[in-house]
């Protein structure tokens, strides 16, 4: 554990690269972009808009370059040609076991929400 993390009441406080840590992944989109990616590899922006339809392009793009920014994403351009490709650097990629957990926690919780909503919408 971290020094910066403790469980004995009044002097717990988060470590700020976990506080860090979901500042970005917390974002919204963010986790689905990085699911994307971690499934389909290498992306073109419209393929990606696809996979993230609820997502508009002014926010996609907005969080692609987040992800860049913080080196979980790589742009790939390719010269003479107007073709640009997104995929997830190793860094990225490294998030693939946390990934996994979350499927795991929501199929486990999630099921009976979802239910809900679909007999809703």
């Amino acid at each position: 554990m971290s020094k910066e993390m403790t469980l004995a009441g009044d002097d717990f406080s988060l470590c700020p690269k976990f506080a860090k840590t979901f500042s970005i992944l917390g974002k919204k989109w963010n986790g689905m972009i990085i699911e994307v990616l971690l499934h389909e590899k290498t992306q073109r922006f419209k393929d990606l808009a696809g996979h993230v339809a609820k997502c508009s392009d002014r926010v996609l793009c907005e969080r692609l370059k987040e992800l860049e920014h913080e080196g979980i994403v790589e742009r790939k351009t390719f010269p003479g040609e107007s073709r640009i490709e997104y995929c997830l650097t190793d860094r990225g990629a490294e998030l693939a076991p946390v990934m996994a957990a979350v499927h795991a926690w929501s199929d486990k919780w999630c099921e009976a929400e979802l239910d809900q909503l679909q007999k809703i919408g």
